[in-house]
């Protein structure tokens, strides 16, 4: 079964799936709600699960099937390749995460292993992707960070002063060390990596928000 709000993406890994020998669509669903209508009814032996949708996650609905329909194994397929997706899918039970980007045969070939009932995420791999991926903001203090976010928003050195009611030179300070932790030279640097790093990274919704 696939979930994704998309019906374009639906429907371009239907068809990959229905070519593949020995796989069959059993249904669709393009929001959490939807989905948990149609689990019971289709019961599918992998549920591949969009991690973003209108009305919760992906998360959401692993959750859920596994009360439900417990033999169901869950695949998310996401186009977040960050630390904090894989270790949010890998607790809620998922057992693969799969990058849209990924070649349509290799899609067939995650749903096969998970359905033989192998697991191709775990801690490990969590560990692994954290060692090859590490932070650069992880040494910089908390005054930094904030600096940093800043940054990331548009504000100026006189801005962000006045943001956090400090002197404008100790915004300069803050600035020179967290470029020297973090390898860069420039302000537009920090600027274009937290545009980069921070705005495409997946969050799940607190309590109460999608």
């Amino acid at each position: 079964m696939i979930v994704d709000d998309h019906e374009v993406v639906r429907r371009g890994i239907a068809e990959v799936i229905e070519r593949s020998e020995g796989l069959t669509v059993v249904g669709e669903a393009s929001s959490v709600a939807e989905a948990h209508r149609r689990v019971p009814l289709v019961r599918p032996d992998v549920l591949l699960v969009d991690l973003q949708l209108p009305d919760g996650t992906g998360l959401d609905i692993i959750t859920e099937a596994a009360r439900v329909l417990p033999e169901a194994r869950a695949v998310v397929l996401t186009s977040f390749d960050d630390d904090d997706a894989v270790a949010a899918a890998l607790a809620a039970g998922a057992k693969a995460f799969v990058l849209k980007s990924v070649r349509g045969a290799e899609i067939a070939d995650v749903i096969r292993a998970v359905a033989a009932g192998r697991t191709l995420l775990d801690d490990r791999t969590v560990t692994r992707r954290q060692d090859a991926h590490p932070d650069p903001t992880a040494d910089l203090t908390p005054s930094e960070l904030k600096v940093l976010d800043l940054i990331g928003e548009g504000l100026s050195n006189r801005e962000i002063a006045d943001r956090l009611g400090v002197a404008e030179k100790t915004v300069k300070n803050h600035i020179t060390s967290l470029l020297a932790k973090m390898g860069l030279q420039r302000r537009t640097q920090v600027a274009a990596w937290v545009a980069a790093h921070r705005g495409g990274r997946w969050r799940a919704p607190s309590e109460g928000q999608h």
